[in-house]
């Protein structure tokens, strides 16, 4: 395979060359730390030309916001770093010995490898599920969740038979961490204050919205206080909470869900997946190249300065990474334990070029937030435990916060100002439907 030029003809050859796999939020950050540095030649390698914010996708999938204003464009980001390369390919796998990735259309060597591939959809098993559930990882996946969601709305409103009418607008989120508290409190506002106006035949606020969650209570990783307000909160938005409930099976019709001895067969058109998470197949790469352990999600079980055992010059970042050295469990798979975990590799490696050594990385806990619906929201400061309004403020501020670009802030604020005062969406197009790949999920490599 033809090895590819490090990058343009008046590179220094001392420069130390650094591979960056994702561009996402660990990988991005790296990316921007080491950029600053001209002892560094940086080449990142995403298959998307784009940073895609997955915490505001659930607006993209319920038409508040367009997938243009969540996304930026990666060279755009990285153009003031001179010494950042930027190519749109696929790591296919690595060579640890020769230090050398392999790409879609070519080789590239490194000196330091940092892979932050991040996670895809997790069926626990069921797999065929994914034609009939969509996840909500990709723009492709919100899109293809918006597309369901207003089909739902338009067939109920030409649909004369009463039972298929109250399939069509019956809505099933599994999984009740922040992702479905969000996505079920999003459809809770759509139906009964966007919508409740725009048809004829139908009165959308008799949407029947249910969340599953397998556990005694949504958003189990909050306090118990802040787990009940999500509930009532979302019962206000008219949805309908489901606890100890594990679904058993799903089809184009209906869902089956088991709750202790009982089980019952929910007619429902529209299932949105929100359950569940494992790993990209680079943790499968990896494993097999350098000998790393994987966890049941097949994340790779890193050493606490993120490296991976036995390989001092291989980084993994961000939801691929299994860090389990601070505290009895993992670091969760959030944007901030991304952010942080990009900024400290790229100091570390500035360290050991200088024969420096550095602790362990420990991340700093910024909290957990999330919104159910307009003026409603739960947030975790560990010291502070808020909810309603000044929570949700506190929300809308911390996401403008971590948009990358200044015009995304910009039009992600004016949509949310014009949202809050008209209560309507900004972006209910129905687009074709999608052709999805799944026998690739969570084989997706950065």
């Amino acid at each position: 395979m033809e090895q590819l030029p490090i990058t343009n003809a008046d590179r220094d050859p001392a420069a130390h060359r650094i591979v960056i796999v994702g561009g996402g939020f660990g990988g991005l950050y790296a990316a921007k730390a080491l950029g600053r540095s001209k002892q560094f030649e940086i080449t990142l390698i995403d298959k998307r030309n784009f940073h895609l914010f997955q915490p505001l996708l659930y607006q993209v999938a319920t038409g508040k916001l367009s997938p243009g204003d969540i996304s930026s464009p990666l060279r755009a980001i990285l153009s003031h770093y001179r010494n950042v390369r930027v190519l749109m390919d696929e790591v296919i796998d690595i060579d640890p010995e020769r230090h050398h990735v392999s790409l879609q259309t070519g080789t590239l060597p490194y000196d330091t490898l940092i892979v932050a591939t991040g996670v895809s959809h997790h069926y626990f098993g069921h797999d065929q599920w994914a034609e009939v559930a969509p996840g909500l990882k990709t723009v492709e996946d919100a899109i293809e969740m918006r597309r369901r969601i207003f089909r739902a709305f338009e067939a109920a409103e030409t649909e004369s038979d009463l039972a298929k009418r109250r399939a069509w607008l019956t809505f099933v989120v599994v999984g009740g961490g922040p992702t479905g508290v969000e996505l079920a409190g999003a459809l809770g506002e759509l139906a009964h204050h966007a919508l409740k106006h725009d048809f004829r035949s139908i009165d959308t606020r008799e949407t029947r919205i249910l969340l599953l969650e397998g556990v005694d209570r949504v958003l189990p990783t909050y306090p118990p206080k802040l787990s009940a307000v999500a509930a009532k909160s979302l019962a206000e938005l008219g949805v309908t909470v489901q606890t100890q409930s594990l679904v058993t099976g799903i089809t184009e019709d209906a869902v089956t869900v088991r709750r202790g001895e009982q089980t019952e067969i929910i007619p429902a058109k529209t299932v949105l997946w929100a359950a569940g998470v494992r790993a990209s197949g680079m943790g499968q790469v990896l494993a097999e190249r350098t000998g790393a352990t994987l966890d049941r999600a097949g994340r790779v079980i890193v050493n606490p300065d993120l490296s991976v055992p036995g390989q001092p010059d291989i980084f993994v970042i961000g939801d691929l990474a299994h860090y389990a050295h601070q505290g009895n469990q993992p670091l969760p798979g959030v944007a901030p334990v991304a952010m942080q975990q990009g900024a400290y590799v790229a100091k570390l490696i500035r360290h050991r070029l200088q024969q420096r050594e550095l602790p362990a990385f420990h991340y700093t806990d910024v909290g957990s937030l999330a919104v159910i619906g307009q003026n409603a929201a739960v947030v975790n400061l560990g010291w502070l435990k808020l909810s309603g309004f000044l929570a949700w403020l506190i929300w809308v501020f911390a996401h403008i916060y971590y948009l990358i670009e200044f015009d995304n802030k910009l039009i992600v604020m004016i949509q949310w100002f014009w949202n809050y005062f008209s209560r309507k969406g900004g972006s209910r197009l129905i687009t074709q439907e999608q052709t999805l790949n799944h026998s690739e999920l969570g084989g997706k490599l950065g």
